[in-house]
């Protein structure tokens, strides 16, 4: 019976507690993935020499429309916002604070992808041009422009998880993460 009334945590508390490490893991995937279509288009202009209208990445040569969608980068700026903020409680001390410059960025960038999104579907356009553009976008080329955002977001990113990693007894306490080699072989020792 007072298996019963205890409180299961919820969705959020799970993935910033005992699932945090795969929560994080499969965030990182979905990062790596976007990042290669991002490598891959680069290499397709810089390398190739191809048009930027033609270096559409991986999935953009089997599926153009997909690639030319801003829903589809609008949707990924989402997910990554999402991700950031809903894994965020599992983060203490200073790689909250990386993690919240990460979260802070993709805000930014989200902002920049909507008001894209926004004139693809109005046929508005900002600065009076032919097709969409973001605000920094007036001034830098969207291929690099997009590298440098995916490239300020992960920066930041990647050290808040390796400092999450080397976490203190005190944060780990504070978080219940388990991420950390400590914390799964204080688990370990736990249940033996």
């Amino acid at each position: 019976m007072a298996a019963l009334d205890s409180p299961r945590p919820g969705l959020l508390a799970s993935l910033n507690g005992k699932y945090h490490r795969a929560a994080l893991l499969t965030f990182a995937v979905v990062v790596v993935a976007h990042w290669a279509e991002h490598l891959v288009q680069a290499f397709q202009i810089y390398a190739l020499g191809w048009k930027t209208s033609d270096a559409r990445g991986v999935l953009g040569i089997p599926f153009p429309k997909l690639i030319s969608s801003e829903w589809l980068h609008y949707g990924y700026a989402i997910v990554m916002l999402i991700f950031l903020f809903a894994l965020r409680k599992g983060f203490a001390g200073r790689s909250r604070q990386w993690w919240n410059l990460a979260l802070g960025l993709q805000f930014w960038h989200h902002i920049e992808h909507l008001l894209l999104l926004i004139q693809a579907q109005t046929g508005w356009r900002l600065g009076g041009g032919t097709a969409p553009s973001s605000i920094i976008q007036l001034f830098i080329p969207r291929v690099e422009l997009h590298l440098f955002y995916n490239t300020v977001v992960t920066i930041p990113m990647i050290i808040a998880m390796l400092v999450h990693r080397k976490a203190s007894a005190a944060e780990r306490e504070l978080t219940g993460c388990t991420c950390s080699p400590v914390s799964r072989r204080e688990l370990a020792t736990a249940a033996s």
